[in-house]
Order: structure tokens, then sequence, then C-alpha cells
């Protein structure tokens, strides 16, 4: 059987494949098993053609329709230009079960009539997960097919970070590794990209402009990498950092230190060339929480007066959306509303999503699991971690080897995750006051159709970027 012949009879009468051109039928039937079953041949494919063959198809069929792959920038700017206001976008890592997870995020999406969201996956989760970018843009949009959503779909890289360690041994090498990920995952349709180089500030220095100069200047370098790569009509929304999460609360002079010589950097190596849309910042979290000895997560006192300040500065002085939080998926719940009372651009949600799995799992899978972790991050454990902490902090790196059994959880476990996750989603968009963004994003956000090639046995595919699961979260 042809490929063609394989996704129509998945199809049915839902689209119909014609050589390399996707005709829609009855769009309704989108929204059905018919997607399940075709995203798995995305993922699960036995061949790379099956899977390049599925891939395509997703896309394809979103550019019909309109859900299609788009960047946040003009949103982001608006907000920069105070033309909107009052909510917080959240950015949410999607690690395991993907499908699943991001079909209740589009659910929640269309019951509170949000659009300012974004899909994420950072460098490190690339490598853990087993997610490729364009396997991971397939899933994001077969989800929101799958539900029924229509509209942008957000997909950004979080953390494409600069390792410091391995900058120092080759520097060349290293930028060329974030540039290399950068053309693999713009090429699969991220359009929102966050340049992690907040590894290079060097605190020896005595000025803050000389802390922030590697930071910066290797932030234009990737920036100018980044805007040569871009599809025609896209204007990738690139986001900064100006201290590594976990570190010392961020301060506006550091702010400034680092947004003036970016600016300057970037004005004198190519004048007119759009930066940033946001920027990144640390007051008080670290990425997946802090694990006390019997498991439980410390409290963490977040500083809101240093997001609210840094997000003011950011918009008066840069036209730039505002502050960006990470980390924030561990937090208390009554933690959540003060994110657009401060108007906080943006939040990055992970590790909080994650634990929710491993919750709703069979027992004896998270044994299995656990029993891998013990055996293959074994040079992860410190002398003192209980095994709930080893468990909590390394239990991330299971999720890509036992992807197909979180892909293929029992009914019961399934149902009740799904549950637990629409709760967890509709509070959290309620709590940062995204209900109703869908028309932010109709009035700002215009994206045109973006057709691609039906796969041919003669082209030559992007290299993949090298993995390294220890580069941010």
């Amino acid at each position: 059987m042809s490929h063609h012949d394989t996704l129509n009879r998945i199809l049915g009468p839902a689209a119909s494949i014609d050589r390399s051109t996707v005709t829609i039928g009855d769009a309704s039937q989108l929204a059905s098993s018919r997607m399940d079953e075709l995203v798995r041949l995305a993922v699960f494919g036995a061949t790379a053609e099956e899977k390049d063959w599925a891939r395509w198809a997703i896309w394809e069929i979103g550019q019909a329709v309109g859900v299609r792959s788009a960047s946040i920038h003009d949103l982001y700017m608006a907000r920069g230009r105070g033309e909107i206001s009052g909510f917080t976008v959240p950015a949410i890592n999607v690690r395991g079960a993907a499908y699943d997870t991001a079909r209740a995020i589009f659910r929640t999406a269309i019951k509170l009539n949000a659009g300012a969201f974004l899909l994420e996956i950072a460098r490190s989760e690339i490598a853990y997960t087993e997610q490729r970018p364009a396997e991971y843009v397939a899933v994001m949009l077969a989800a929101a097919l799958r539900e029924g959503f229509r509209g942008p779909v957000f997909i950004q890289g979080d953390h494409f970070q600069v390792n410091a360690k391995k900058y120092a041994v080759d520097p060349v090498g290293e930028v060329g590794n974030v540039k290399q990920l950068a053309l693999e995952a713009i090429a699969a349709g991220f359009y929102n990209i966050d340049i992690d180089t907040s590894t290079l500030v060097d605190l020896s220095h005595a000025t803050l402009a000389e802390q922030q100069r590697l930071n910066y200047e290797v932030g234009v370098d990737i920036t100018r990498h980044v805007r040569g790569l871009e599809p025609e009509g896209v204007t990738i929304s690139l986001g900064g950092e100006i201290g590594e999460v976990g570190t010392e609360n961020s301060t506006v002079a550091e702010l400034r230190a680092f947004m003036d010589g970016y600016h300057q950097t970037l004005a004198s190596q190519a004048p007119g060339m759009i930066g940033l849309s946001k920027i990144s910042v640390q007051s008080g979290t670290s990425h997946g929480g802090i694990v006390l000895a019997d498991g439980s997560i410390a409290d963490v006192q977040i500083d809101l007066e240093t997001l609210r300040a840094l997000g003011e500065a950011a918009r008066a002085e840069y036209g730039i959306s505002g502050a960006v939080q990470h980390g924030a998926s561990t937090l208390p719940d009554t933690a959540f509303h003060n994110f657009p009372r401060t108007e906080t651009s943006e939040i990055h949600l992970a590790t909080g999503f994650q634990n929710m799995l491993y919750d709703h799992i069979p027992a004896s899978l998270r044994t299995e699991m656990y029993a891998w972790l013990t055996t293959n991050a074994a040079d992860e454990r410190k002398a003192k971690d209980t095994d709930e902490q080893f468990f909590y902090k390394t239990r991330k790196k299971a999720i890509g080897p036992f992807k197909p059994q979180l892909w293929s959880l029992p009914a019961d476990a399934t149902a009740a995750l799904a549950a637990a996750y629409d709760a967890k989603f509709e509070f959290l968009f309620t709590q940062l006051a995204i209900g109703g963004t869908s028309a932010h994003v109709a009035k700002y956000v215009h994206v045109s159709p973006l057709h691609r090639p039906a796969p041919s046995a003669d082209a030559v595919g992007i290299t993949a970027a090298p993995d390294d699961p220890d580069a941010g979260e």
C-alpha cells in the first residue's frame, strides 16, 4: 500500500490526498479517532518515510482549516505599546503523553475562548523526552485538530541555551549547536524561540555591562541567525534572558545593561533588524522546585515587586511585552493570580504537569520507570539524596525511553489524567486571565498559509542538532 493509500484510508471522508495536495472533505471528521491514528503514525511509524508523510499531512490539513503554527511577536509588541494588558501568557512545556496533554490544553482553550498560550519544549527536553521538533509540531497541531480548535498555534523553543562549560572549551562549536537547533526547529514550525545565553553572564567583572557582555553579544549572533531563517511573512518572536533561573533575583539595572548592550550591538551589526519581544528574569523560583527529603516541594517566596518593576521598565524603555517568569508550575495555587496583577508577560509551566502524569500512571509502570532510573541515572544521585529526592529530580529522564507506554495508558488512567489536566488548565488559564484572548490574537496575529512540498525520496533532510539533556529546563 502506498503512503497516499494509507493516509486516505486513515482520513476517510475528512480529507483526501492526491499527489502533493490535501483536499478537505468533511472537516468535522478531523476531530475523531482518525486523527489519533494519523498522529500515532507521525510518532511511531515503522519507517522515516511513514512518519514524514503523516507529519506533512497534519501540517497541510492545518494550513487548510486554519490551524497554523504562528509567531506571537505582533501580539507581544502590541502589549509593549500598551494596547493590551491584564493577562499573562502561559508557556506550557509538554513532556510526557504529549498528545493527550496537548488535547487537554486545547479543550480548555476552546471552553474559555483563550488564544494567547504557548506550547513549548526546551533544548534539554527535546533530548530526554525524545521529541525532535518535527515530531513535536505534528503532535501539537494534531491535538488542536482533534479537539476542533481553530486559530494560530504558538509553538516555542524554550531555553535554546548555550552550555557554559562547552562554550568555554569550544565557543564557536557550542553556539553552532544552538544555531543548528534553531534551523531544525524553524524548519519544523517553531516560530517562537527563547534564546538563553544567560549562562554566559560573568559576575567576576566590575560593571553590569561587562557582566552581561557575552550574554548580549552571543544573543545578537543567534538573533541574526534566526532572522535569516524566517519563512516569508513570519517574524519569529524572540526572547532573551538576563539571569539564570535559580540564581539571585534580577534587577532593573541588569535589565538595562543587557538591553542597551543588545540593542547597540544589533544596530551596529544589522541596522533595522527586529530584536526581542520579551525578557526572562529571575524573581525567586527554580526549575522543578526545591524537593525536600520526603519528596514534597519547598515553599517559594516569589518577589512580585521585582517582576512588576522589570516588566514596567521593559515596556516603558524598550517597547517589548515585559518580563517572563520561569519555573512557575510548582508554585502554590494562591500565587498565580498575581502574575496578571503585576503585568507579567509570560510564565513557564513544566514540572507540575509532569508530576500529575506520574501521579496518574499505573503503579506498575511507575515502578518500572523508577527501576530504569536506578540503573540509568545512578550517576546523578547525590550521597544525601533520599529515594524520593532522587526519583523526583531524575524522573523526567525516563519519559523518552517509556514514550510508547505513556502514549498507551489504560483507559481508566487516561480518563483520570484527562480530567485532572482539564481542571488544572482551566484553573491556570482563569488565574492568568487568558480567557477571551482569542479576540486579541485575531486582531494582532495574521497567519498566511505556508504550504510544504510533499515528502520526496530526493529531498535532503535537515541534520538534527546535537542533544544536550542538561542545557536548561
